[in-house]
């Protein structure tokens, strides 16, 4: 109760609400964009000026190590399952829906942990980083073997797809590139920096991340219509997965000794789905997958399972598990 009754998670349930009744309630995509923008940037400084007073510790390394390592494993898995029932474009480009990560999760479940009093590593937004692209990657890998097998294995020509594209789209995407370069900032300013930017990275971001998730609710609402005609292996999926993946992060954190909050934001991590940077480019990168199948079941389904009931769910678990 004490995770629904959080301002911004209230935020997003009247988005939610707003979005079902079917009101003309909306926010500017120019502004919704900047919204993003700035909890990246904000997330960035905060985990920066952390970085700056913990230093490069064994824990920091390890848990890095582990973010890539989720970010290859659950895309493998979930192409793996999804190939037994959909087309080889569909599998590949959910499996890397959920392969990737949501920012905005990541950052709800960072307010979570701190208006808990949960103390976590900055370098957690680092590993957010790492995990946005790998997924992407071997989606598009992926693909074109399935291309290369529906052209006949003689088909030396077939057509590689644009990797050199997807390579460069993925590595230097604007909103990847902003939350690394705000935590270099805050990398390299320390305390110093942190006194400057308090008012604008820490004082705003609360009402900024409500602002945030009331637009996210609405999205989402619009959204959830179109899963009732997706069959229900996919619901469960969607549902399935980030219970599935979380538990595997919980278990790695356990056999590597990661603190409650830093396993717990992995939980978070690898539970979560991409709705914005994954689909982006896999409307470029496999055409040929359904855009209504990835990218409604991370919107509409994932998104907010995670929003209400798996930050709460993956933190408490991580709290008792290695507290």
């Amino acid at each position: 109760m004490q995770s629904f009754l959080d301002p911004a998670i209230l935020f997003f349930v009247f988005g939610l609400f707003a979005g079902a009744i079917k009101s003309n309630l909306e926010i500017p995509p120019q502004i919704s964009r900047f919204l993003s923008l700035y909890l990246l940037m904000a997330l960035g400084l905060k985990g920066g000026f952390a970085l700056a007073k913990s230093g490069l510790t064994a824990e920091v390394s390890v848990s890095l190590g582990l973010a890539l390592l989720l970010a290859v494993l659950v895309p493998a898995m979930g192409y793996l399952l999804l190939r037994r029932w959909l087309s080889g474009f569909d599998a590949a480009a959910i499996a890397a829906t959920y392969g990737s990560v949501s920012a905005v999760t990541f950052i709800t479940a960072v307010q979570h942990l701190d208006s808990h009093g949960v103390a976590f590593g900055g370098h957690m937004a680092a590993a957010m980083a790492l995990m946005e692209s790998p997924a992407i990657i071997m989606a598009v890998l992926l693909a074109n073997l399935v291309r290369r097998k529906q052209q006949g294995s003689s088909a030396s020509t077939a057509s590689p797809g644009p990797l050199s594209k997807v390579l460069h789209e993925a590595l230097t995407d604007g909103a990847q590139l902003l939350l690394i370069g705000a935590m270099l900032v805050g990398l390299m300013t320390g305390e110093a920096g942190e006194a400057a930017m308090k008012p604008f990275a820490g004082d705003l971001f609360k009402g900024m991340l409500a602002f945030f998730l009331l637009d996210m609710g609405l999205l989402a609402a619009r959204h959830m219509g179109g899963l009732r005609q997706q069959p229900p292996l996919l619901i469960v999926y969607a549902l399935g997965a980030p219970l599935v993946h979380a538990s595997i992060a919980l278990g790695l954190s356990v056999l590597c000794g990661l603190s409650a909050g830093n396993a717990g934001l992995l939980m978070v991590l690898a539970a979560s789905a991409s709705y914005i940077a994954v689909p982006a480019v896999l409307r470029h990168a496999i055409p040929e997958a359904n855009p209504g199948l990835y990218f409604g079941m991370s919107l509409g389904l994932t998104f907010p399972f995670n929003i209400l009931f798996g930050i709460p769910l993956y933190t408490g678990l991580a709290q008792r598990v290695l507290s």
